[in-house]
């Protein structure tokens, strides 16, 4: 079974396939656009939203945090530019450190596979 979710405008396409006899569950923030009236759900798919204020359940949380604490926060950009700029800079040494993205993003109810 395919199952497509479209987001606000069709711009955050989501496609996946999930076996006729499995059962998925897609986990969702509270964020407006995951609350689409007119989204059709297959019946082996379950959405499950998060709690209102978790971001334990939430690693992109965590992430996000760290991005502003340590590459981000008391700045003043003089453009919209330079605020991308900084964003990606911020974003590209997240990326490469594989330590600290495991650090962040590990949660007990989520084990990881052994690193390579």
């Amino acid at each position: 079974m395919r199952a497509t979710f479209i987001g606000v405008g069709g711009a955050d396409r989501h496609d996946s396939q999930v076996a006729a006899d499995a059962h998925a569950v897609v986990i969702l923030d509270r964020a407006g656009w995951h609350r689409s009236q007119g989204l059709v759900v297959p019946g082996n798919i379950t959405l499950l939203e998060l709690p209102p204020y978790s971001p334990e359940l939430n690693p992109v949380e965590r992430i996000w945090h760290y991005l502003r604490s340590h590459w981000l926060a008391n700045s003043v950009f003089p453009s919209l530019a330079d605020v991308m700029d900084a964003c990606e800079m911020a974003w590209n040494r997240f990326a490469t450190n594989h330590g600290l993205i495991r650090s962040l993003c590990a949660v007990a109810w989520a084990p990881a596979p052994p690193a390579l």
